[in-house]
C-alpha cells in the first residue's frame, strides 16, 4: 500500500486549482536516494523513450557521437549503445553517486563506448565541440532555469543534430500528482514514491515547454505521449 503522502499548506491551496511549479533538488546525492532511483524499475519509461527515439533517428546506425544530458544510473546511455553499435556516447550527470552506480552497473562490453561525466549544466565543459544526437530524459524537471538546457543544445549540437528530450510533465493539481504516484509507484520504497510527487510538482507544461523553446529559436516538436510524459524532438540547423 502507498504511504501517505503529507501536503503542505501551499500545496492544499493548489489542490484544485491550476498548480504552479514547485522546485525541488537539482540533483539527487544522497546515497539511498540514488540507490532506490536507480534499482527501481523504469523499463517501461525508458523503452518508451527508445521507441520514439528510433523513430526519430531511424534503425540505420548513424549516428558517431551522442550526448546524453541528465544520465542518471546510465540505462538509457547503455540503451542506446546496445542498439547503435558504432556511437559513442558521453554521458553527463552532475551527482558524483549516480555516476559512481552508473560506472559499477555498465557491461565491460560498453565501456569503451559509453563515457559517463561529472558536471553541471551550463558550466560544465565537454570533451567535443559538436555532437550528432543530443538526448535526455528526467532532466528538464530539475533545473531552476531550464532555458539552460535549451542553450546548452545549440552550444554543443553539430548543425543537423537530431534532439530527443522525454520528462515528466505537470499535473493540473496537487491530488491528479498524488493518483499518478498512486497508480505508478504504490510498491516502490516511500523515498521513492516522495521523489516522484515531488518531480511531478516540479515539471513544467506543455504550454511553458512550447513558450520556452520559441524563445530559444528552437523549432522542436512537443508532444504528449502518456498520462505523465512528453516527449520533446527536433533538428538543430544552424543558418
Amino acid at each position: 500500500m502507498m504511504k501517505k503522502i503529507e501536503i503542505s499548506l501551499e500545496h492544499r491551496y493548489h489542490s484544485h486549482r491550476l498548480l504552479h511549479r514547485i522546485l525541488e533538488p537539482e540533483l539527487m546525492e544522497d546515497p539511498k536516494q540514488v540507490q532506490a532511483y536507480a534499482q527501481a524499475d523504469f523499463s517501461e519509461p525508458n523503452e518508451r523513450f527508445m521507441q520514439n527515439l528510433r523513430t526519430l533517428i531511424g534503425k540505420e546506425d548513424l549516428i558517431s557521437h551522442a550526448l546524453d544530458l541528465g544520465c542518471g544510473p546510465g540505462d538509457i546511455s547503455c540503451r542506446f549503445a546496445m542498439g547503435y553499435p558504432s556511437a559513442h556516447v558521453d554521458a553527463l550527470d552532475g551527482s558524483a553517486v549516480m555516476l559512481d552506480y552508473a560506472e559499477s552497473t555498465t557491461p565491460n562490453d560498453l565501456k569503451v563506448r559509453v563515457r559517463f561525466i561529472h558536471g553541471k549544466l551550463p558550466t560544465v565543459s565537454l570533451p567535443r565541440s559538436r555532437y550528432d544526437l543530443i538526448i535526455s530524459n528526467s532532466l528538464l524537471h530539475h533545473l531552476p532555469e531550464p532555458q539552460a538546457l535549451w542553450q546548452f543544445l545549440k552550444r554543443y549540437a553539430a548543425n543537423g543534430a537530431r534532439v530527443a528530450i522525454m520528462d515528466l510533465f505537470r499535473p493540473q493539481s496537487v491530488r491528479q500528482a498524488k493518483d499518478i504516484v498512486e497508480m505508478y509507484a504504490a510498491s516502490e520504497p516511500e523515498i521513492l514514491q516522495r521523489d516522484f510527487y515531488h518531480s511531478l510538482l516540479a515539471a513544467l507544461t506543455l504550454e511553458e515547454i512550447e513558450k520556452q523553446l520559441h524563445e530559444a529559436g528552437l523549432n522542436f516538436d512537443v508532444a504528449r505521449i502518456s498520462d505523465r510524459h512528453v516527449f520533446i524532438s527536433g533538428t538543430i540547423i544552424f543558418k
